[in-house]
């Protein structure tokens, strides 16, 4: 039995999720169950960060996956990120990485960014 705390809306249920015999209790609601499943047998994540960038007001510019990654690829990407250095100016949706490390998510700033 795997314990999870549903993250899907601000409830916070307590899950307890059987995978042998596919059962979730503790769930308010379907999507609950959806997400205990996934948690415990394929858990994926969005990563927001920042990097560095030059020529640009701020010294860092905030970046996000475009959708989920594997769990397990998280500190590799963050550490690819802490490598990059941007170039001012940048604009919302440029792409940082495509298809980081091979896992079909590309990597995007999220606030444009004008030269000082």
């Amino acid at each position: 039995m795997n314990k999870v705390i549903c993250t899907v809306c601000p409830k916070g249920c307590h899950l307890s999720v059987d995978i042998e015999n596919n059962v979730v209790s503790g769930n308010l609601c379907p999507r609950g169950a959806a997400y205990g499943i996934k948690e415990v047998t394929a858990p994926v994540r969005t990563i927001t960060s920042t990097v560095k960038i030059e020529g640009a007001p701020y010294r860092r510019c905030p970046v996000k996956t475009v959708s989920d990654v594997p769990r397990e690829l998280v500190p590799r990407i963050m550490r690819l990120l802490d490598t990059v250095t941007l170039k001012a100016p940048v604009a919302l949706g440029d792409k940082v990485f495509e298809n980081v490390l091979g896992c079909g998510v590309d990597v995007v700033v999220t606030k444009s960014m004008a030269r000082e």
